[in-house]
């Protein structure tokens, strides 16, 4: 009697080892703090508010402060492929944070999926996925605006590191296919406090438009210093910047600005045959029961489509492996590459082996700031 006793507790200690190995483990790196909080914070908003269970299976999510810092990041990464032992990284929401996480992530063959539109060389995306749209495709909705408009010269302000970098290099040779010519480029580095002299020497190029290339509550700053320059033209910003912080900062200077977004910002907004809509209006209706009224924002959209991403794929992943090894994480990659066309709230997904950015260039919408709220233009 003693030894079937015994028997049975080394049978039931396995089965509760075999159920917690079945848990699903998501590792998510934000920036919570720093410069990028203000992209960072509204995704854990979400992920307060995400799914505990998806196709049957518990799902943990493992939520780190990168503090907008590069090297944390790469620290987050770490802990989550050896401590944690986590099916899927999703992160970070600054592209120079998700970049430093890339090699940690491919070394363990662990999908990244990041909620910033990180470039890296050719080959080495592998085990990177993009929640957000490339700045390719928001490049050419931007620039189809600015057309229409009959802007004719450009001037950039952008970041000094690899999203302001991209951003010019993206943006260039569409801009140029376009008509539309790039008349002179200043760079400030994402703690600056002013940037004055690059204001006016922009300023002083008389450029139809300026494009400025920043993200979050860091967006504003340079707009102001734009405008306070007396610039008298038209002013755009990217994707980046498709958050409140820059009219709650930026005030009455971003008025009659250009914001490029995805869908989900402005979900009411779409028309009826956007294939979006439905989904975007979901996003909008669960985020602001939640975080409040107006809170709606490019990036929490992004964490909504984690969810998505994880509904479908899972059940596929599940087939072929069990969570916690390396063919799990393996399957969850191949699945993303096979999930074919899906709808996320912002825009038309179709990942595949050779394309892990996926979205269409009908994916940019084009917003104007009007009584400081976003308006599809």
């Amino acid at each position: 009697m003693r030894a079937l006793r015994k028997t049975l507790i080394v049978l039931a200690t396995l089965a509760a080892s075999a159920a917690v190995l079945a848990d699903v483990n998501i590792g998510v790196s934000l920036s919570l703090t720093g410069p990028g909080s203000g992209l960072g914070i509204p995704m854990q908003n979400y992920y307060k508010i995400f799914p505990k269970e998806i196709a049957g299976e518990k799902v943990n999510l493992i939520i780190l402060d990168d503090a907008s810092d590069p090297g944390k990041g790469a620290q987050n990464a770490r802990r989550f492929v050896t401590d944690d032992k986590v099916d899927m990284i999703i992160g970070s929401c600054l592209t120079t944070v998700a970049a430093a996480m890339v090699d940690i992530a491919a070394e363990s063959g662990t999908v990244q999926l990041a909620a910033s539109p990180v470039g890296v060389p050719p080959g080495k995306d592998t085990w990177l996925f993009r929640l957000p749209q490339s700045n390719t495709v928001m490049a050419h909705a931007m620039v189809g605006h600015m057309k229409k408009q009959g802007v004719k010269t450009v001037g950039f302000l952008g970041y000094t590191d690899a999203y302001g970098e991209q951003w010019l290099k993206e943006f260039t040779p569409e801009a140029e296919k376009n008509g539309i010519r790039i008349v002179a480029v200043e760079r400030f580095a994402r703690p600056d406090t002013s940037v004055t002299p690059q204001a006016l020497k922009l300023v002083a190029a008389n450029p139809d438009a300026m494009l400025i290339v920043a993200s979050g509550s860091g967006a504003a700053m340079p707009h102001k210093a734009i405008v306070e320059r007396n610039f008298k033209g038209t002013i755009y910003q990217t994707h980046a910047a498709a958050t409140r912080d820059l009219m709650r900062i930026g005030g009455k200077d971003v008025e009659g600005s250009f914001v490029v977004s995805g869908p989900a910002v402005i979900a009411e907004q779409l028309p009826e045959s956007h294939p979006s809509k439905k989904l975007a209006i979901d996003f909008v209706q669960k985020y602001e029961k939640a975080v409040g009224p107006g809170t709606r924002n490019q990036f929490a959209g992004h964490a909504y489509d984690s969810q998505l991403v994880l509904e479908k794929v899972l059940p596929i992943a599940l087939k072929q492996a069990k969570p916690g090894t390396r063919e799990f994480r393996a399957a969850i990659r191949d699945a993303m590459e096979t999930m074919g066309r899906t709808v996320f709230s912002h825009g038309v997904m179709n990942w595949s082996k050779t394309d892990h950015w996926g979205f269409t260039n009908e994916t940019g919408v084009m917003l104007k700031v009007s009584g400081g709220d976003f308006k599809v233009d």
